[in-house]
């Protein structure tokens, strides 16, 4: 089974590197779910070895549903993903009536040509996931990561089990969201072919000065002095499991 974990920085992808996870996927904005990296984010990640990297390609936070500039962004990153080595870019997107917009994740795939594709939880914002399956199938992804339609795998796993036996082989099925050591194996028996977690942790500011009249964001409930990391223990115990 592939293992993979959501890295919001170059030295999340060291800890995955460290603890023998298949692939990272770096990702920025992690209380958006996931924005496109940066350059140099994406050019230090591929330096890391014996790691294989996925880079997301969204250019915003919120729905999966982009303009025409948008989506040039989209094709642009993918680009720049394949010029820095990546082995396969992550990216999602939807019509209006919410199935999957075929014809831009067609020629997405087509300008990935040499790197993987995974469709990432866009999926999961579907009408009909059988429908939306299929779909991604005819565009060529190698992949698709899903929560089946829930706000967690575990949540989710009955529509996981359907998929993985409507998949048939045709397209790998990665399960993802709230994955941990605790639950980590009923997803191995639901045959899924990948698991995708993020292990998060806490990095703690080392400001001892701090201002509390001060959001930068201006977002109720998102802290100014801590930031989104991954726990090295939780990646080992998540690891433990699949030995």
């Amino acid at each position: 089974m592939e293992t993979e974990l959501c890295a919001f920085s170059p030295e999340a992808c060291r800890i995955a590197a460290r603890q023998g996870v298949w692939r990272a996927e770096l990702c920025a904005s992690p209380y958006e779910g996931g924005t496109t990296p940066s350059a140099a984010a994406i050019r230090e990640a591929r330096r890391i070895p014996n790691l294989r990297l996925s880079v997301m390609i969204r250019p915003r936070g919120g729905d999966f549903l982009y303009t025409d500039d948008e989506f040039r962004q989209m094709l642009d990153e993918v680009a720049f993903a394949r010029e820095s080595g990546a082995d396969c870019v992550v990216a999602g997107m939807l019509t209006p009536d919410g199935r999957i917009d075929e014809e831009r994740t067609a020629a997405l795939v087509a300008a990935a040509a040499g790197m993987e594709v995974t469709f990432h939880r866009a999926f999961d914002m579907v009408r009909d996931p059988e429908e939306a399956l299929e779909a991604l199938i005819r565009c060529g992804c190698r992949r698709v990561l899903t929560s089946g339609g829930r706000n967690t795998a575990p949540e989710g796993i009955d529509t996981i089990r359907r998929l993985v036996a409507l998949a048939a082989g045709r397209i790998a099925i990665m399960a993802g969201s709230g994955i941990t050591a605790a639950n980590v194996r009923e997803f191995v028996r639901a045959g899924v072919d990948a698991v995708h977690f993020s292990a998060r942790g806490t990095i703690e500011s080392r400001m001892r000065y701090r201002n509390p009249a001060v959001s930068m964001g201006g977002v109720a409930g998102i802290p100014e002095y801590a930031s989104v990391g991954t726990d090295e223990e939780k990646v080992r115990e998540i690891m433990k499991q699949l030995a």
